[in-house]
């Protein structure tokens, strides 16, 4: 039986179940009994609720259009516009050195399953320039540029293809250096790229391939980790693990520090279990599926990996539960105020397993001297058009900080990609 097949199956005969270890009602009433747990946090404690306290619920968004004239809402002092649209689920975005922007149009279903790629030559602002640069992959989503190669991680492995600055079409099929697990449960295809700072070194980041492990371990072989890797697709290690879908990565500018963001498990109620970014060490693990947010063991895993989860590592920063966040980028240039410089942007997709909605923004959260120094503050709101009936214009995905200092916002549900500007 495939996995996809062996899913449904799952949901709809278990509903919070685990395939391969069922948990009883009972098992559940005793969970949900254990009283909540606090939890210290780089900016502070965070109390999360007993496992079953709250129904696991599913409410699906809605798309509206968005109406004529109207935008996400920014701050005070800031400009929305719209910089693209017109696009077929633009869920990613690159920025070459020369600042051509790159976007991938993908999607779980109907997938476009192409790159676009756009140029301002002359720099007032506004591309002059839109054109296909890649058609026909598989599931497309990273891409990154080290010296005469483009690579791209479509979601059953990393492709290398021969570039030179300014291209506008990618020719051939490429070589593929790295096969990835492909596909995933609960849209986990995923597959983001970032080089460390002298292109020696590529990061993978790959999604479980389950809620919970319900499928059995053998499926989730270098998953739920970041993978790194030399340029050539030789010498992989896992860097990190236990990280149940990192999506967004970037590297810290204050202390150069690797950063992911992670969406986190379901079924366990409203509030469980918290999306997080957090700083990512070398050997870290992060507790999927054992635990989360350290030592709190998921009921469902009934005691097991008590090695690993004895070393499980407490995330920097909680960005609430069910909220989808996929996007992460570090804000290093100067044109927004100052107390946005190296603070951390997240976009958030949204949820579909919480009784209200949560997520369908971008967060900011505020850092000073490398640390994170706050919580997590709206940004960039107004996608959601009516919360009673579930219905939203749109869901950010990918956050990206462009060379001019502007903000691009990938809407890949409305089809758009918004720029964020401080107003001078």
């Amino acid at each position: 039986m495939k996995i996809k097949t062996l899913h449904f199956l799952c949901l709809s005969v278990l509903a919070f179940a685990s395939c391969n270890g069922q948990i009883s009602k009972d098992e559940k009433e005793k969970a949900s009994k254990q009283g909540p747990t606090t939890v210290k946090t780089a900016v502070g404690d965070i109390t999360l609720p007993a496992p079953y306290s709250s129904k696991s619920v599913t409410k699906r968004s809605g798309m509206k259009d968005w109406p004529d004239g109207r935008t996400p809402i920014a701050p005070e002092g800031f400009t929305v516009t719209k910089f693209a649209g017109d696009l077929k689920n633009p869920r990613w975005t690159y920025i070459a050195p020369n600042n051509d922007v790159f976007v991938v149009e993908s999607n779980t279903f109907n997938s476009a399953n192409r790159i676009t790629v756009f140029r301002d030559a002359d720099k007032d602002g506004t591309f002059e320039t839109r054109k296909i640069f890649k058609e026909g992959l598989d599931m497309p989503f990273g891409m990154l540029i080290l010296k005469n190669s483009f690579y791209i991680a479509n979601t059953d492995g990393l492709y290398q293809f021969p570039y030179k600055e300014g291209d506008l079409k990618l020719q051939g099929e490429g070589k593929k250096i790295v096969e990835l697990p492909a596909g995933g449960y609960n849209n986990h295809w995923t597959r983001n790229l970032l080089s460390n700072a002298d292109g020696s070194k590529i990061y993978i980041s790959v999604g479980s391939a389950s809620n919970n492990a319900e499928h059995g371990m053998e499926v989730e072989k270098r998953r739920a980790n970041i993978l790194e890797i030399n340029p050539d697709g030789t010498g992989e290690i896992v860097y990190a693990s236990g990280l149940r879908n990192p999506v967004g990565m970037d590297w810290n500018p204050a202390n150069g520090e690797l950063w992911t963001a992670v969406n986190e498990r379901d079924d366990l109620g409203d509030e469980l279990v918290p999306d997080y970014i957090t700083s990512v060490k070398k050997d870290g693990f992060y507790g999927w599926p054992y635990s989360y947010f350290g030592q709190i063991h998921d009921p469902r895993m009934k005691g097991q990996g008590k090695d690993l989860v004895a070393k499980a590592i407490v995330p920097d920063v909680s960005v609430n539960a069910h909220t989808a966040s996929l996007g992460l980028a570090f804000y290093d240039k100067d044109a927004f105020p100052t107390q946005y410089k190296n603070g951390a942007f997240v976009g958030q997709h949204g949820s579909w397993n919480r009784s209200k909605l949560s997520g369908y923004k971008v967060l900011f959260v505020p850092f000073k001297d490398g640390k994170p120094s706050g919580k997590p503050q709206d940004f960039l709101t107004g996608f959601i058009a009516d919360e009673e009936k579930a219905e939203v214009f749109g869901r950010p995905v990918a956050v990206t900080v462009m060379n001019d200092g502007s903000l691009l916002v990938n809407d890949d549900s409305g089809n758009t990609i918004w720029q964020v500007r401080a107003n001078k």
